[in-house]
């Protein structure tokens, strides 16, 4: 009860797809869709699409400080947007879809000064950030039917993202870019560095989703390259989770494997290169396969959280007239 909640105030273009990825973190109490930036009270959304209110589409997120950080929203907030774009975003142009960061303290500013040099140096980018970081005025709440827009008007949104450009780009921006190995033995546990690196084998039964029923999809525990889904998860007895195919064919790297006396065929991760486990032909219809994959070599993300954790073109997986 006396938690005290603070907000973080984002402009990344249009509104709609900014709510999503914020919406449902662990910590995050409410995300508004409205206007902040510019000169005009209480604005339209028909005068701010007119571009001469000064005003951007933005979003502002009530937060728990005690559960959620103000680093960690940036994080998502940069994985949202082409911070190098000054004309607007993607397919909406104007400096009514603008991106900003309207800091509300101090604090919030050299977080988000420090943030916005850390991404230049990464490279990622092909030209300089242009994203501002400004300081915080007011914000005007947008339209009732405009928030959770992408909840109440599903069908419109999706077709609006798919071609809006926004996830083209933020797919190829964010795509895996290899570390190195003292870096993946500071990201990793000792086994997963075994297993993904070194080629090791987990125990079976003591493994983290060699049981796991829950709806959602793996993906790759060093880059987070999606790999196999749940649909495709059975009980092979064996105590390591088993899929009949992986999610995406061109996903899967395959290797003869002439360890151990054996000759198998092993199965990697194609950005990363991680090892993940062994691929047989005893598995069920329809393909006979079995993906015998070590559970340290995945990370388990689910269905609720795949368009916040950016792999919402996954989610028609789990529609139910699939």
């Amino acid at each position: 009860m006396n938690t005290k909640f603070e907000k973080a105030t984002f402009a990344g273009g249009c509104f709609w797809c900014m709510e999503p990825p914020f919406d449902g973190l662990e910590g995050v109490i409410e995300v508004i869709a409205g206007y902040t930036g510019g000169h005009k009270k209480d604005p339209a959304y028909e005068e701010v699409c007119e571009g001469d209110t000064g005003h951007a589409e933005a979003i502002q997120v009530i937060y728990d400080p005690s559960k959620i950080t103000y680093e960690k929203l940036l994080e998502v907030f940069w994985r949202q947007i082409d911070p190098a774009d000054p004309d607007g975003q993607f397919i909406d142009r104007g400096t009514q879809y603008r991106t900003a960061i309207f800091y509300h303290t101090d604090k919030q500013k050299i977080v988000a000064e420090k943030s916005k040099e850390e991404l230049e140096r990464s490279g990622r980018l092909n030209g300089p950030i242009v994203t501002e970081i400004i300081p915080y005025t007011e914000f005007f709440r947008a339209e009732e039917y405009h928030q959770d827009y992408y909840k109440k008007e599903p069908l419109r949104y999706k077709f609006y993202r798919n071609n809006s450009g926004r996830d083209r780009f933020l797919d190829e921006v964010w795509r895996f870019q290899e570390p190195s190995q003292e870096g993946l033995r500071n990201s990793l546990t000792p086994l997963q560095f075994n297993v993904t690196q070194e080629n090791g084998t987990e125990r079976p039964f003591d493994n983290e989703y060699w049981d796991n029923k829950r709806e959602g999809i793996y993906v790759d525990i060093v880059s987070g390259e999606p790999l196999f889904s749940s649909r495709d998860k059975y009980d092979s007895g064996t105590g390591w989770p088993s899929f009949t195919k992986p999610l995406e064919p061109e996903g899967i790297v395959e290797r003869n494997d002439r360890g151990h006396s054996m000759v198998r065929t092993a199965v990697r991760s194609r950005h990363a290169g991680s090892h993940l486990g062994h691929v047989f032909p005893d598995g069920p219809e329809p393909t006979r396969l079995r993906y015998c994959i070590n559970s340290a070599a995945l990370r388990f993300i689910p269905k609720e959280d795949l368009e916040k954790e950016g792999y919402s073109k996954h989610k028609k997986i789990f529609d139910k007239k699939t």
